[in-house]
């Protein structure tokens, strides 16, 4: 493998400090040097001794807690921006994960916790946000309508349903 070659692959693999890896996942910067030193977590060190984490291996770790670990670890992060007055109520805290911009309209995807969230707002909008992949994002949602849905395993539905009658 030749040195661009090396860099190609560099450039697709984000790596992260092991502080910005704990930040990310909402965990202390000590706990998860403990975690490294213990083998339970795959890393790349640099030249100079330094632990880097792989994108993947913070999704991997992310996808494998459990939900009240999850709730402790959102509960662990703080806001670090300071929003005056909005009429929006359900906002969810999240990290970016890509953003594509075509012509007018842009596309963003949020990483929150284990769940992706996508949105499609104005290119002017993403300029003005200054939005890059890794950055932390609110998504606050304003709604008219919301849809509440339960779903079932595909063997627990009859094959025909029968109409209750009134």
């Amino acid at each position: 493998m030749d040195a661009w070659s090396i860099l190609e692959v560099m450039d697709v693999m984000a790596l992260f400090t092991v502080r910005a890896a704990a930040g990310r996942m909402g965990i202390g910067y000590s706990t998860l040097k403990q975690w490294i030193f213990q083998g339970k977590i795959r890393t790349t060190k640099t030249a100079g001794g330094h632990h880097r984490l792989s994108e993947a291996e913070i999704d991997r770790l992310l996808a494998r807690q459990t939900p009240s670990a999850q709730i402790q670890s959102k509960a662990a992060r703080k806001p670090t921006g300071l929003i005056v007055a909005l009429s929006g109520r359900n906002r969810l805290r999240g990290f970016v994960e890509e953003v594509r911009i075509d012509g007018l309209l842009g596309q963003v995807r949020l990483r929150i916790g284990d769940q992706t969230l996508t949105a499609v707002i104005t290119s002017d909008a993403l300029d003005e946000l200054k939005l890059h992949r890794g950055d932390d994002a609110l998504a606050i949602i304003k709604s008219t309508e919301v849809m509440i849905a339960r779903e079932v395993d595909a063997s627990d539905v009859p094959a025909k349903r029968r109409r209750a009658r009134r």
